[in-house]
């Protein structure tokens, strides 16, 4: 399969500029694979869709304002995006700027530096952050770096609404958008009606969105990503497979993260790619949102329900004008 057997056709005034406010009122498309149907709802309606005793998987991890402006020492102005996280204080970053090389240290801030430490291809490098407790100081300084599509500056509402109500684990350049239309009041109403939850952590990187350069999606390559998957999450994953419930992944990240090493605990690096065909061992229905034409996100949907049937719903989505990529509606596919 070439990359372009997974395009389509998006009129430029679909892609959602700003977020749904409440976010349980984006609007769900609900596929069936079994018997190829589609119906039409709102996130606030999920709980109709899923039985007592069903698990939801979501992805903790929490997006950094990971933006920054500085100077160099000669004065010129430098742009960093960091996109990829290794350690709190070692990225692999976006950089922009003019004689942008290893040994360079530009000024954020009185005390905050990023030093240049390798070059790895194009725009991208390794950066080392020096203050003390990085982190921090990326949250004092940073912009919170939503999509380049959106085709805006940051604004106050970013803050929030490009941010997951459970977010806690410090480290993703980019949101979990699937999460995102899920408020505290569609939370609570999921754990009344007997919806069990727990949580996985992958840091989402700038490899996640990285175009498919090649001419056979087989041999595109994801880079890696830190994971975890922690022991409390399968303990949960195993006891609702005994039961015969359903896994319900949250946005693509979980479910590579889950089928990375299925149905076992650890804390470490994931490339998994998928694309089809693909045996998913763990994940029995999933949550996503509308994605970019020719993405390895959308190849990994594809792999889950079928391209013909997943192409032939974004179709549909475009005629009923649903909202597509990060602030956009979602689909649930059972």
């Amino acid at each position: 399969m070439k990359p372009e057997d997974f395009d389509y056709f998006l009129p430029e005034d679909l892609i959602a500029k700003y977020p749904v406010v409440p976010r349980h009122k984006a609007r769900l498309m609900v596929l069936n694979r079994k018997d190829r149907s589609v119906e039409h709802a709102t996130f606030w309606d999920l709980p109709e869709y899923l039985d007592e005793g069903d698990l939801l998987v979501f992805n903790d991890t929490k997006v950094l304002p990971a933006r920054l402006y500085g100077r160099k020492p000669t004065g010129g102005k430098v742009e960093i995006l960091l996109t990829d996280y290794i350690r709190p204080d070692t990225w692999k970053a976006l950089v922009g700027g003019k004689k942008i090389r290893p040994g360079l240290v530009v000024e954020i801030a009185e005390d905050f530096k990023v030093e240049i430490l390798e070059h790895i291809e194009e725009g991208m490098f390794l950066v080392k952050l020096h203050g003390e407790d990085p982190l921090k100081l990326i949250d004092r300084y940073g912009r919170i770096p939503i999509p380049p599509y959106l085709d805006r500056e940051e604004e106050e509402i970013d803050r929030t609404y490009y941010q997951t109500v459970f977010a806690r684990e410090e480290g993703s350049a980019a949101a979990p958008t699937a999460s995102l239309h899920f408020s505290e009041e569609l939370l609570k109403k999921l754990k009344d009606r007997g919806i069990r939850m727990t949580f996985v952590t992958l840091h989402i990187s700038y490899g996640t969105f990285k175009p498919m350069k090649v001419d056979d999606i087989r041999k595109h390559k994801v880079d890696p990503e830190y994971v975890k998957v922690p022991k409390g999450a399968v303990e949960e994953i195993k006891k609702t497979k005994e039961e015969g419930k359903r896994v319900v992944a949250v946005g693509t990240t979980v479910v590579r993260a889950l089928e990375t090493k299925p149905f076992e605990p650890f804390e470490g690096w994931t490339d998994l790619y998928i694309h089809p065909p693909f045996e998913f061992r763990v994940v029995d229905a999933l949550i996503t949102n509308f994605h970019l034409p020719r993405s390895s996100l959308l190849v990994l949907v594809c792999a889950f329900a079928g391209r013909d049937f997943v192409l032939k719903a974004y179709k549909e989505a475009v005629e009923r004008r649903y909202r597509f990529y990060s602030y956009g509606d979602g689909m649930l596919i059972l």
